[in-house]
């Protein structure tokens, strides 16, 4: 166990550096292989489309459905709205769609990377003088940052779809009421907060599944073993740099509640 948890801190420790790489490559080098971002852009946003709308559109009626009654039961139906409206983009949009790349994605770039990296594959790429980290890394990376946010505001407008047609058709909300809420309980920064947790996390997601990708070892159960190792990883890494962004954004008194 302890041997295990070295390996997994000597990983960790290696995501910062490969994170490093690719801020250079993107800063200095200042070149994309655009055919592989397009690849990328399409794995981690239109085939993951789906899986996070039915996400969202459950996600946001379950929500309606717990604290519906309770409001209600309070004469606080006319705050439903914009409860699941900041729910939604403050914590509940980002972080699920990032759940849900990070084991429909994450595991994918893990599984690849791995493969090619136990087949040789990498070091044959290193041969030929392409660096695998701008070949392999740079794309996935760059595809995580602009797709998870928008998958995440999709995913946002599905949620406030699904708790707005509980709230409608089976508490009998007025749409005017529900809608209005929604209007007075939020802002544009909550919105936009959700934008950049999600970039946050699409990065992360990337960096993660492809260093343990690019570090696995031991054939093909290695591969199986650095897919896992990748989920667990990204999933904990979310909720905690979560947990640092909402303390960043929305921590201490003040207006957190019809600031506009």
């Amino acid at each position: 166990m302890i041997t295990s948890l070295g390996r997994w801190t000597s990983k960790l420790i290696r995501s910062f550096f490969l994170l490093g790489q690719v801020t250079y490559h993107l800063l200095v080098y200042r070149r994309l292989h655009w055919r592989n971002v397009l690849d990328q852009m399409s794995v981690v946003g239109p085939e993951s489309l789906l899986i996070t709308l039915i996400t969202a559109s459950f996600v946001g009626g379950v929500f309606t459905i717990q604290v519906a009654r309770e409001f209600i039961n309070f004469g606080a139906q006319q705050a439903i709205g914009g409860v699941l409206a900041i729910a939604l983009a403050r914590e509940l949009a980002p972080v699920l769609t990032a759940v849900v790349i990070a084991g429909r994605v994450g595991s994918a770039f893990a599984a690849e990377i791995g493969t090619m990296r136990v087949t040789e594959q990498i070091d044959a790429m290193q041969m030929l003088r392409t660096n695998p980290v701008d070949y392999l890394v740079v794309p996935r990376v760059v595809a995580g940052i602009i797709m998870v946010p928008m998958l995440t505001l999709l995913g946002l407008l599905t949620g406030m779809t699904g708790g707005f047609l509980i709230a409608r058709f089976v508490y009998t909300i007025p749409t005017s009421i529900f809608w209005n809420s929604v209007r007075d309980f939020t802002d544009w920064w909550d919105v936009i907060s959700a934008m950049i947790k999600a970039g946050i996390f699409g990065a992360m997601i990337a960096i993660i599944g492809t260093n343990w990708g690019m570090t696995t070892s031991g054939g093909a159960k290695g591969v199986g073993i650095s897919t896992t190792a990748s989920v667990v990883t990204s999933l904990l890494a979310i909720f905690i740099v979560n947990f640092a962004l909402s303390w960043l954004f929305f921590h201490g008194p003040g207006a957190a509640i019809g600031s506009n």
